[in-house]
């Protein structure tokens, strides 16, 4: 008879689980980290002019965005809080990728009700300031703030102009 994951008992599963968190724990540091390297940001601006075919994403660090981790409600008295705005319960994930689609900076933890852009704001990335490096900057989406400071965001216009200097652009 073949064993199922289902048919193990729960406190079997609760170890196993607990033990790859464990593994992925002392793993991420080696594989989810941030280009340090003059050549490794290199890398990182050159493959993003590639992938936009336009120099000016050679400036462009890494692409961020925030997903939500479906969970099992936590229940009272703070269980509301996890509920997102599509009405279910969830976790907050930030990443950052890299032009190859690498996770290099994860940040996890907030509920889901909780903003992507107070997310960011609470973020190590954010606090350090440390990344992206000067003179370059994050790619992200409507649900960022466009920031210089304390890193630098670029996130689509949200009123486009309607005018002569667009026409010009347009034709």
């Amino acid at each position: 008879m073949v064993s199922r994951a289902f048919d193990m008992p729960r406190t079997t599963v609760h170890n196993v689980v607990h033990r790859v968190c464990g593994c992925v724990i002392v793993a991420m540091p080696r594989v989810i980290r941030l280009p340090s390297t003059a050549e490794g940001q290199r890398e990182v601006s050159e493959g993003f002019a590639r992938l936009a075919r336009h120099g000016a994403f050679a400036r462009a660090m890494g692409a961020i965005d925030g997903c939500h981790v479906r969970i099992k409600s936590p229940g009272e008295p703070h269980g509301q809080d996890y509920f997102n705005r599509k009405l279910f319960p969830s976790i907050q994930l930030q990443a950052v990728c890299d032009h190859a689609g690498r996770f290099i900076d994860v940040f996890v933890g907030y509920p889901g009700s909780v903003h992507d852009a107070r997310v960011l704001r609470h973020s190590p990335l954010f606090q350090s300031a440390a990344y992206p490096p000067p003179d370059t900057f994050l790619l992200g989406d409507g649900g960022y703030p466009c920031l210089m400071r304390p890193i630098t965001l670029i996130t689509p216009y949200k009123n486009p102009l309607r005018g002569v200097a667009q026409q010009r652009l347009v034709h």
